[in-house]
């Protein structure tokens, strides 16, 4: 399980979203498995579709902090005991679509899914794919430094030393005392860099109460912002859960310096302090990339990937989703 199989981030998620007309939760949370609900809406606006999927993800309707990691059965479960598990729980709710987003590339779910398609001729199908990156924390921080190229290493690290010629230079975690200054901050930095909010009130609502909950899970907030002559010139939004520092979200002010990526530096210090903890064994970037580069992909010592797959039971559903592409 991952930090988005929590209580926390689960029930936070269908608490702020999930009390749409249209949803119904069919299965709940339990801490290790995603929840899933039942979203009913019409295609093209005239035929009624169900369709089944994770709490946390919505396909078509809304746009929400991304979940992802999710998994369907606990991870005991093996062989012909999983694709039994998986196919009483399909069974057992009336839908059109299953749209399941995020699940582990090669997972042993994935091909019990497949397995699953097969036997009830089901269409299946890949819908998406996206790479994630981490880094493994167990060993040496400067052997992780050594291991990188000249450019990479003079980005996470290098360089700070041109930073802290820039004034004084400190981090501070926002959490909890100044969490809403953390937010609009990051959304200013997101706004700048992106043209558009990263945060809501909607949103915030659901990350305070998100961040609030999993502390009773043992995780950690880590509202990282990194000073200069005490103002706030780039910010991380990290979470410790389990050993792993998931990292959620990040900006930075743009204009500081050009010489400087004022994000890469900040990584380079939380990926520090990471390696310092004796209970962390990862630092894990999630899926996507960079606005310019995969920035990801130079800093990671491992490389992941995500799946999402749509199931569609009917004759008439699938000619029409061919059709749409």
């Amino acid at each position: 399980m991952s930090l988005f199989q929590t209580k926390a981030w689960q029930s936070a998620w269908w608490e702020t979203w999930g009390q749409q007309k249209r949803f119904r939760l069919i299965r709940k949370w339990d801490g290790e498995v995603s929840g899933l609900y039942e979203s009913r809406y019409r295609l093209k606006g005239l035929l009624p579709v169900r369709s089944l999927q994770f709490v946390g993800t919505s396909h078509r309707e809304l746009r929400t902090p991304r979940t992802e990691y999710n998994t369907f059965c606990n991870g005991s479960l093996t062989g012909a005991s999983l694709v039994t598990a998986m196919e009483q729980v399909l069974e057992r709710h009336p839908w059109t679509e299953i749209v399941f987003n995020d699940l582990l590339g090669g997972s042993r779910e994935v091909s019990a899914l497949v397995t699953i398609a097969a036997t009830h001729r089901w269409a299946f199908r890949i819908i998406a794919s996206d790479d994630g990156y981490a880094v493994a924390t167990t060993e040496d921080f400067r052997d992780y430094l050594a291991s990188l190229g000249a450019n990479s290493r003079r980005r996470l690290y290098n360089r700070r030393r041109l930073l802290e010629s820039l004034g004084e230079v400190h981090l501070e975690n926002l959490w909890p005392g100044s969490s809403e200054l953390f937010f609009e901050t990051l959304n200013r930095f997101h706004r700048a860099r992106w043209d558009k909010d990263c945060v809501t009130d909607k949103s915030l609502e659901f990350h305070l109460k998100f961040l609030s909950r999993v502390e009773e899970e043992k995780g950690k907030p880590l509202l990282s912002v990194l000073r200069c002559n005490n103002e706030i010139v780039s910010v991380l939004y990290n979470v410790w859960y389990c050993g792993v520092v998931y990292n959620i979200q990040a900006g930075f002010e743009e204009s500081f310096h050009k010489k400087l990526s004022l994000g890469s530096l900040h990584l380079g210090y939380a990926i520090e302090e990471a390696f310092k903890c004796p209970i962390t064994q990862k630092f894990d970037f999630l899926a996507g990339e960079g606005k310019n580069e995969n920035y990801k992909s130079r800093f990671a010592t491992e490389r992941y990937q995500f799946i999402s797959v749509m199931l569609v039971k009917s004759v008439l559903f699938r000619a029409l989703y061919w059709m749409r592409g």
